[in-house]
């Protein structure tokens, strides 16, 4: 026995120091959005442009994380349309304090509803509360989809925790210097109230005999004998007290705090970007997943409705970049601060890269070859019951002009080792 319990120690130990190494490992503390299945990172919310002012911050120094994001006009079917959405952020707890969100110009304190196969701006800015690294994501809250996360990014924040502060201004003037600890002293009070007067209450029936000698009095028949009329003018006495600490308390709220405003029921409404046709269409004749060779082929014909010649110049799904290197503007719209973990090395191989002119069609393979496909999980679609790719691919033409157009299809596994 003295063995076996030395054994199992030995194991317990094991485990316990796993688990400490997984606290304090940043993979494992960050990327939740790999546990989500491909559908819903490829075909409902894709973040784009999006920016980062700083990846390491000081406690109570500023973090304003901005972009925009289109909601994929292929909605999946088994999820409910974006009718209420909040805007929110995805991190490893409280880290931060978001302190501004907006959608386009206007706040986004609230819910609202957003159209499909339309463009929103966006912009949070949040204040670093607790050191550590950070994995921070914008993100979609969707009424019964659940939270869609964006692609995420490391963010460093030094400094001592005692030292946060959010300071506001109330709507009367009221300066709070801390909003994370005004008014605790007074919630603790009342809970202390609260707690004593339920034990002293608890103890008043714990001092008569428990259970079996009640058991017994009931089966006999005797159970009015169980509650005196002492119990009844002390259960009276503490219904009364209880009624007169309740309105005594709300009327003493109401004098300290004249001026409140109840929690807003209301939703936000917000315009998208104005719509723009794209110039170039898409239509997927064909795309496979290369399992072996972590590689997505997709053979498109690609139909130019613009006035000028353009390229194809980022693949953008899930969060990845799979940019055109042979595309000097597409690789210099990538932001300094973007996280190279999301901007595959390899990039985005084109058929053909000539510029597609006006008017033309042109079909050719668009091949995503890297490792990351693996490693955030997306490999996972072959075994999805609608296994359909989305994307979005970006085109430029010869001055800079960017112009963006929606890619879906049904995508296929391959397991062989063929091309």
């Amino acid at each position: 026995m003295f063995k076996f319990l030395k054994k199992y120690a030995r194991q317990m130990r094991l485990v316990v120091g796993l688990g400490l190494l997984a606290s304090v490992s940043g993979q494992v503390l960050a990327h939740g959005e790999r546990n989500q299945e491909p559908f819903l990172r490829m075909r409902t919310v894709h973040f784009y442009d999006m920016k980062w002012n700083t990846t390491e911050v000081p406690v109570n120094g500023e973090i304003v994380v901005s972009g925009t994001f289109r909601l994929f006009p292929e909605w999946p079917g088994n999820l409910p349309p974006p009718k209420r959405v909040f805007l929110g952020n995805g991190t490893p707890g409280p880290v931060l304090a978001r302190t501004e969100s907006w959608i386009g110009d206007v706040p986004a304190i609230q819910s609202g509803q957003l159209e499909l196969d339309r463009d929103y701006t966006f912009r949070s800015v949040y204040k670093a509360r607790i050191p550590g690294n950070h994995h921070v994501h914008p993100m979609l809250n969707v009424e019964g989809a659940g939270p869609l996360l964006g692609p995420g990014n490391w963010l460093a924040i030094t400094g001592n925790r005692e030292d946060f502060r959010l300071p506001i201004d109330t709507i009367d003037g009221t300066h709070i210097e801390n909003l994370e600890t005004w008014g605790v002293g007074t919630v603790f009070k009342w809970h202390a109230l609260w707690f004593a007067i339920a034990l002293v209450y608890m103890l008043w029936w714990l001092r008569k005999p428990l259970l079996m000698p009640r058991f017994l009095a009931t089966e006999a028949g005797n159970d009015d004998l169980l509650i005196t009329r002492g119990d009844r003018m002390w259960g009276a006495a503490f219904m009364v007290g209880t009624l007169v600490i309740v309105v005594a308390g709300a009327n003493w709220a109401e004098a300290k705090y004249p001026r409140t405003v109840p929690l807003q029921g209301g939703e936000a409404t917000w315009e998208p970007l104005p719509k723009q046709a794209a110039s170039v269409k898409i239509a997927v004749k064909r795309a496979t997943y290369d399992v072996p060779g972590r590689s997505m082929k997709i053979n498109v014909t690609l139909t130019n409705n613009g006035p000028k010649p353009v390229q194809v110049g980022e693949f953008l799904t899930a969060g990845l970049r799979f940019v055109n290197h042979d595309v000097p503007v597409a690789m210099a719209n990538i932001d300094p601060l973007f996280p190279k973990d999301l901007i595959p090395p390899s990039g985005l191989k084109v058929g053909d890269n000539t510029p597609i002119a006006p008017g033309e069609s042109r079909t050719m393979m668009l091949e995503a070859t890297d490792a990351a496909w693996e490693v955030e999980r997306l490999t996972s679609l072959i075994n999805d019951p609608d296994n359909r790719v989305g994307a979005l691919v970006f085109f430029f033409d010869a001055d800079g002009n960017r112009s963006i157009s929606t890619l879906s299809g049904p995508i296929v596994p391959f397991f062989g080792a063929g091309k």
